[in-house]
């Protein structure tokens, strides 16, 4: 058998051939994909919303997806991909709204994946209810694994509620990801006046708050079986980036500063328990900041060179 490349039939031009593939390329991002029972709609030249169909949620979820600028001329090549997750009280559109991500990862080869994690942002297991951790965790990956050419090659980020969803998703299974990074999150879910904020994030969704994960009393382990901190050891072996404000200082609207400081002990306990258990991080406690974008977009910039390191792409 000749193993040597194939030459375009006689009269068609390169530019013909390419156009062809970019085409192709571009079909099976709006469902001429096998198996892609879902609708896309296109947002520009390497943006679009993908509806996924989740059994996990009993519904039909978004998903923004970034794909690589060359993905429609390389239909042979696979791409690492890159999950962001949006905070409480947010959406899936956040990260393309607040931030410069697209133009950011323009020229690198991966997939930016910002999956819906609900309007109170925490991409758990809920009681009875949705399942948002098996929809970012195994179909959005399944998904972009069968439509997209994704590798298997993965790393998590998130701010706030999705911070935690950052975490807690590569503790509660180790492996998965090469990489997760919590800007602000919430890391010990079990720490003195977290669970009044996880209830309080619930209730503002008029939601119960022991929809969640029970009351943090009589369902303690239920609490402790989600919580980043006491899943540490899942961690091991994955690159970590964890930043957070002390919240003290600043002027104008007191409540980002309030909320930010209110983290602080529970992400330095969730570093010492890192320190203690041997697990390598790059942490970023700093001064002042509060639970915002204005903190939050740098922080992504600083951690940038773990993500890409772990991905695979230039930093």
């Amino acid at each position: 058998m000749s193993h040597l490349p194939q030459q375009p039939a006689a009269g068609v031009s390169r530019r013909t051939v390419a156009t062809a593939a970019a085409a192709a390329g571009l079909a099976a991002l709006f469902g001429a994909a096998a198996g892609g029972a879902r609708a896309a709609t296109r947002l520009g030249p390497r943006a679009l919303d993908v509806s996924v169909p989740s059994a996990a949620l009993g519904r039909s979820a978004p998903v923004r997806l970034i794909l690589p600028s060359d993905f429609g001329v390389r239909p042979e090549k696979k791409y690492p991909v890159l999950y962001l997750l949006h905070g409480a009280h947010d959406d899936y559109t956040s990260w393309t709204r607040e931030t410069d991500i697209e133009a950011f990862t323009a020229g690198r080869d991966l997939i930016v994946a910002m999956p819906d994690a609900g309007p109170t942002g925490i991409p758990s297991v809920w009681r009875g209810g949705p399942d948002y951790e098996t929809f970012q965790v195994k179909e959005v990956p399944a998904l972009l694994a069968r439509d997209y050419r994704a590798s298997g090659t993965r790393a998590v980020a998130g701010v706030s509620t999705g911070g935690y969803g950052a975490m807690a998703h590569a503790a509660r299974h180790p492996g998965a990801f090469t990489a997760a990074a919590s800007y602000s999150g919430i890391l010990d879910t079990t720490a003195p006046g977290v669970p009044a904020i996880m209830d309080a994030i619930v209730a503002r969704e008029n939601l119960p708050a022991a929809s969640l994960w029970g009351n943090p009393v009589f369902n303690l382990l239920t609490w402790r079986d989600f919580n980043p901190r006491a899943r540490a050891t899942g961690l091991r072996g994955t690159a970590l980036y964890v930043s957070q404000g002390s919240g003290v200082g600043g002027g104008g609207d007191p409540l980002p500063g309030i909320l930010e400081s209110a983290l602080w002990p529970s992400a330095q306990g969730f570093a010492r328990t890192l320190a203690l258990m041997g697990i390598p991080a790059t942490a970023h406690f700093y001064g002042g900041g509060g639970h915002d974008w204005a903190h939050w977009k740098p922080e992504f910039t600083a951690s940038w060179p773990v993500l890409a390191r772990a991905l695979g792409v230039p930093e």
